[in-house]
């Protein structure tokens, strides 16, 4: 066989594709951005007027599915996009929308996959574990991006 083929073949390339998914997450935010906006920056009194009200918490979670649509459309794994949505409490059926199948369908596609990332605290605050028919969210969810404790479902580079 061909040398180069062989080394094409031969080659680890994990660290190649945790760099391309990585980047894929980080285009995908870059789109959210667009689509949905910017936050005002902290200190400007436009950040000033928000405060007090829910407009940061809608642009958030808004944020958050427009992500989570772009990196189901490009075929990214979603999941960390997924945790996040869930642990501030958006629910089954907001998935479901967003992934354009029922609230069914979305818990028995993600539902595993997400309790396996949560702590057991955080899965009592969301309701029933995976494989339990879906219930209501945790009331009064704080917005947030996916933060430090995802951070075994990136890429190491």
């Amino acid at each position: 066989m061909d040398e180069l083929l062989e080394r094409a073949l031969a080659a680890d390339v994990t660290a190649a594709a945790a760099a391309t998914a990585l980047a894929a997450v980080r285009e995908a935010e870059r789109h959210a951005d667009v689509l949905i906006g910017v936050p005002p920056l902290p200190g400007t009194s436009a950040w000033e007027d928000e405060q007090g009200t829910d407009l940061p918490d809608r642009r958030e979670r808004a944020w958050q599915v427009a992500q989570l649509r772009i990196e189901l459309e490009a075929g990214v794994d979603p999941l960390p996009t997924l945790v996040g949505l869930r642990r501030t409490g958006a629910t089954w059926d907001l998935l479901g929308r967003a992934a354009g199948i029922s609230r069914q369908s979305a818990h028995e596609r993600w539902a595993k996959r997400i309790a396996a990332v949560l702590d057991e605290d955080e899965q009592a605050e969301l309701g029933p574990r995976a494989g339990e028919a879906p219930g209501p969210t945790r009331p009064g969810a704080a917005s947030g991006k996916v933060d430090a404790r995802d951070a075994p479902l990136l890429p190491n580079l």
